[in-house]
């Protein structure tokens, strides 16, 4: 099998991005077993994933090699969304996150780190409860505390974030413009979201209370 091919299939196969180092690895233990078969190094694979991506790239391929959190992986391109969300929307896939809990996230991706507190001011509403399931879901994590009367819990995006929604880094986040649009016109389909779990008083808090 080329070296292309075996990457290829690793890539395919790995259910989360797999670095150039991973690779590497996998395929210097696989020819060690073969006599013969010369060391490869990270140039040569990163060579050969370039070429990859730019043999996915032309017109009539349905997928692509993305960079995504450091690593590589498949996925259908963009021009396609409409058909697999169609075929997605077909199985009733059930989505995993609120209107609430969308909101949140987008406060958090674009103001972070922030606090509590502070996203509970922007969107004029307790986030205590939603900020609870976007941290059991690992979408969020802790960012230490804010150098503020009180210490208030700071929160960021995760690396998980960053699979989810298929981004190499923040960087790549579309502007808020483009974000709200999108949301829109997702919102505007029927049936996407679950039933939003309330945020009234009551609901599970992520604060702990600050030493002072």
């Amino acid at each position: 099998m080329s070296l292309k091919g075996k990457i290829e299939a690793i890539i395919y196969a790995a259910e989360e991005p797999v670095t150039a180092e991973q690779i590497l690895a996998v395929l210097n233990e696989g020819n060690a077993t073969e006599s013969g078969e010369p060391a490869l190094d990270k140039d040569a694979v990163r060579a050969a994933v370039y070429e990859l991506m730019n043999d996915y790239a032309a017109a009539d391929r349905g997928m692509e090699i993305r960079a995504v959190a450091s690593g590589y992986r498949m996925a259908t391109k963009p021009e396609h969304h409409d058909v697999v969300r169609g075929f997605a929307k077909s199985l009733k896939s059930p989505v995993r996150l609120s209107l609430q809990a969308l909101e949140t996230l987008a406060v958090i991706a674009y103001k972070q780190p922030v606090t509590g507190p502070e996203i509970s001011e922007i969107r004029g509403v307790d986030a205590g409860g939603v900020l609870g399931t976007l941290m059991d879901r690992k979408l969020i994590t802790t960012a230490g505390r804010k150098a503020v009367v009180g210490r208030p819990i700071l929160y960021r995006t995760t690396r998980e974030f960053l699979l989810r929604f298929g981004l190499n880094d923040l960087s790549e986040l579309p502007s808020m413009e483009e974000f709200e649009k999108l949301a829109s016109e997702t919102l505007a389909q029927p049936g996407l979201f679950e039933e939003a779990a309330p945020e009234a008083a009551g609901a599970a808090q992520t604060e702990e209370p600050a030493k002072v």
